[in-house]
């Protein structure tokens, strides 16, 4: 079995809960359909030490240049202020070098403006903090903006800050890395909290197939 990179941009002021959930699913093989058939690697800018908006630092497995589409099963974008200062442009030249060739991008919260000003949303159904966030980037795809807690369209994922869990959600969906019923009751636990979905998807861990 070969597995797949999943990569994640990071850089400084990169808001820490908005992919953690997300990158702790990909990570962790309990529960999969392939235990160990996916990794997180970082990616930044450069190969040099970045630092999270909750202090942590990272240092990345390689720089943005050496990223390919064809090396890749997803290229994961987390929000952070620098996203508002307008930078990061060369991560959203990768997402649109992702989505040409087909390959899934997840944005979210700052992330997603800054794919707005790169033209992305333009064309493609979306969400985001809100319809006046996106509005302030002068984006041309207001009327395709979805109000939801996380959307897909094709190969693009798209979420507020407010909802990492529907984002690793969708995530988790586009990987097709759960069994329907492990998937859905991972949602539901993490969703409301109910310890219902707990027994659920441990009843589910040895489901035979999938109901869907």
């Amino acid at each position: 079995m070969r597995r797949q990179d999943v990569h994640l941009f990071v850089f400084d002021s990169l808001s820490d809960w908005e992919s953690g959930y997300a990158i702790a699913g990909i990570n962790n093989p309990q529960f999969q359909r392939n235990p160990g058939s996916l990794r997180v690697r970082s990616v930044a800018l450069k190969r040099t030490l970045v630092m999270s908006m909750g202090g942590i630092r990272i240092q990345p497995d390689m720089a943005l240049d050496e990223l390919s589409p064809a090396d890749s099963a997803l290229l994961i974008l987390p929000g952070g202020v620098t996203w508002d200062e307008g930078k990061n442009g060369e991560a959203v030249e990768a997402a649109r070098m992702f989505l040409d060739s087909g390959k899934p991008v997840a944005a979210i919260c700052g992330a997603t403006a800054g794919l707005a000003r790169g033209g992305l949303l333009d064309t493609r159904r979306h969400t985001s903090n809100s319809r006046e966030y996106l509005a302030a980037t002068h984006y041309r795809g207001a009327e395709l903006y979805e109000d939801a807690p996380a959307f897909t369209d094709e190969n693009l994922i798209t979420a507020p800050g407010t909802a990492p869990v529907d984002f690793a959600y969708h995530i988790f969906k586009r990987l097709d890395i759960y069994a329907t019923p492990m998937l859905e009751a991972w949602y539901g636990l993490f969703k409301t909290g109910n310890a219902e979905y707990f027994k659920a998807a441990n009843e589910s861990k040895n489901y035979p197939g999938d109901s869907m």
